[in-house]
């Protein structure tokens, strides 16, 4: 089956459309990758966006109207894809949308909001859309996070040691093979809140982290941050945007530019340090847009010095669409009728079957059900 799989993850700079073929053989998830495209939100969307996340009050006239520009965002991503990748002959679109609220309160999540409506999707490529992933997760009793987990789980099962699966997007998230899986803390987001705050809006993220490799941390305001209560709490959590946004950081302490972001670097740094640590890992598989910050990446090798930090490209695996695809995972399970969730990764009382089905031009044509579910993954 021709699966896309489409994800704008938590620093909302554009939709990542992956497409992949993928076949379930004698347990045996194979997964061919055809490549990715980039399309990026336009900058009145973004800063529309931008202007909605927490800690912002939003009426429900910008939500209605970002749920219609996101939907349409993602639909011109999907055709774009289709054309480029698949030469017009995808079979099934798998939609995350776009995260604007994750209401996590006393240690559970109540609940999650993805815009993009997907019926704009199947409008504009006539295919059939999987959708809303993580509310049913949330409504078994899960965190609805991280959903990458089961892809990981698959996709590293075999290796020798205890390897780790990293991500770090807005949010970083760690995978291990026991099924513990958590967000470790704030990724690239106070990063980048921080870089469009110095740069008046010119550069929404530290481009090869030229800017933090010219600065120094600031140890006192690093010991401050790492005294934040989200990280002493016990798998499984999940936080967003909700709790590390601009103005986390910004009440915090005024410092030059770049030792600013010098220290937010290193916070990241070590809030994944000391959770790998923390699960005996015997080596790392790191995805996602941090993977493209050297200056971040340095001090991940440095601080875990004989645990390799390897980039999943690696495995085949590109690092830039892992998410992507994924997700293009999460859909082609939902169409065959299996869960994409781990209980022991998401707290949720038991696997569900994710998300909400949209049809197609022609109507909702399921394959038959799988005999089983997938034990492991393997990239052709």
């Amino acid at each position: 089956m021709l699966v896309i799989g489409l994800m704008s993850g938590t620093s909302y700079d554009a939709v990542d459309a992956a497409a992949a073929e993928l076949r379930l053989l004698d347990g045996t998830l194979l997964l061919k990758p055809l490549g990715m495209v980039s399309t990026p939100y336009d900058e009145e969307l973004r800063e529309a966006l931008a202007g909605a996340l927490p800690p912002a009050a939003v009426p429900l006239a910008r939500v209605c109207l970002l749920d219609t520009r996101i939907g349409q965002a993602f639909a011109a991503a999907a055709v774009r894809a289709n054309r480029e990748l698949c030469g017009g002959r995808a079979e099934l679109l798998a939609s995350h949308g776009q995260t604007v609220y994750h209401w996590v309160a006393d240690g559970r999540v109540h609940g999650t909001l993805q815009l993009g409506q997907p019926a704009w999707i199947a409008e504009a490529t006539g295919l059939p859309v999987v959708a809303d992933f993580r509310p049913r997760d949330v409504a078994a009793g899960g965190q609805g996070a991280p959903l990458v987990s089961l892809v990981d789980l698959l996709w590293l099962r075999g290796r020798p040691g205890t390897p780790v699966a990293l991500n770090i997007g807005g949010i970083a998230n760690l995978t291990a093979p026991d099924g513990t899986a958590f967000d470790t803390g704030p990724g690239c987001a106070l990063l980048d809140a921080a870089v469009r705050e110095f740069t008046g809006g010119q550069l929404a993220y530290d481009v090869d982290g030229a800017l933090a490799a010219r600065g120094r941390p600031f140890g006192p305001l690093l010991d401050r941050l790492l005294e934040e209560p989200y990280y002493a709490l016990p798998a499984p959590k999940t936080t967003g945007k909700e709790l590390f946004h601009a103005e986390y950081w910004r009440a915090v302490e005024r410092l030059p530019a770049e030792d600013a972001l010098a220290t937010l670097t290193l916070l990241t740094a070590q809030t994944v340090v000391d959770a790998v640590r923390g699960l005996d890992a015997t080596e790392v598989i790191a995805s996602g847009g941090g993977t493209r910050n050297p200056v971040l990446m340095a001090m991940l090798r440095t601080r875990l010095r004989e645990i390799p930090v390897r980039v999943s490209d690696e495995l085949g695996l590109p690092a830039a669409a892992k998410e992507a695809y994924a997700f293009a995972v999460l859909g082609f399970l939902t169409a065959h009728g299996l869960a994409g969730t781990v209980p022991t990764a998401t707290g949720a009382r038991h696997p569900s079957i994710l998300g909400s089905l949209t049809p197609g031009r022609n109507g909702l044509r399921l394959p038959p059900p799988a005999p089983g579910p997938p034990v492991r993954l393997r990239i052709e």
